[in-house]
């Protein structure tokens, strides 16, 4: 039995092609779906969710764009990830922040007991949720060996990924594909 889990941080429609979406996530999709529909071990994902007051949160106040709003299309993830999500009864973590409180601890939960050798992040956005839940785990799990594909991530911007996967690195995150991008 594999080891090793696959997170798929926050590919919903508004990341992809609505409110929030770019070019860049647009272009890496392709590459996630195929990495996520050949991957050996436990796919995981995480999914942002927010309700009706967002503008009303912290966040909402500072990035005043409505996204990922519970029970919209826009909160749903595209659909071709949600047959991979269904055909392989992938868990999905709803977080209303960056990070997912939640992942991490179901994560120490399978490192104590033995099930888990290390674990790959792929999404969006890189400089925003990619590395929030994957310092997350790197502090919660520090012998874990934490992966990011960057080929498989896209952030707000090129600048922003690119700055995003050298802090990654920096933390002991092992970032791979970094020169595909």
């Amino acid at each position: 039995m594999e080891k090793k889990k696959l997170i798929i941080i926050d590919v919903q429609n508004d990341f992809v092609t609505g409110s929030l979406g770019t070019e860049e996530a647009r272009r890496m999709l392709p590459r996630l779906l195929e990495k996520a529909g050949r991957f050996p071990g436990e796919i995981l994902l995480t999914k942002d969710t927010h309700t009706d007051n967002y503008p009303e949160t912290q966040e909402g106040r500072l990035l005043p764009v409505s996204h990922c709003v519970i029970g919209t299309e826009g909160w749903e993830f595209p659909p071709e990830l949600e047959k991979i999500r269904a055909e392989r009864n992938a868990k999905v973590y709803e977080k209303p922040c960056f990070g997912s409180v939640s992942l991490v601890s179901d994560l120490k939960e399978a490192y104590a007991d033995g099930q888990l050798d290390s674990v790959e992040l792929v999404g969006i956005c890189t400089d925003i949720c990619v590395v929030s839940n994957a310092l997350m785990i790197k502090s919660a799990l520090p012998e874990l060996p934490v992966y990011v594909d960057a080929f498989c991530c896209a952030g707000v911007t090129p600048e922003k990924h690119k700055a995003a996967l050298e802090v990654m690195e920096s933390c002991q995150v092992i970032v791979e594909g970094k020169d595909s991008v």
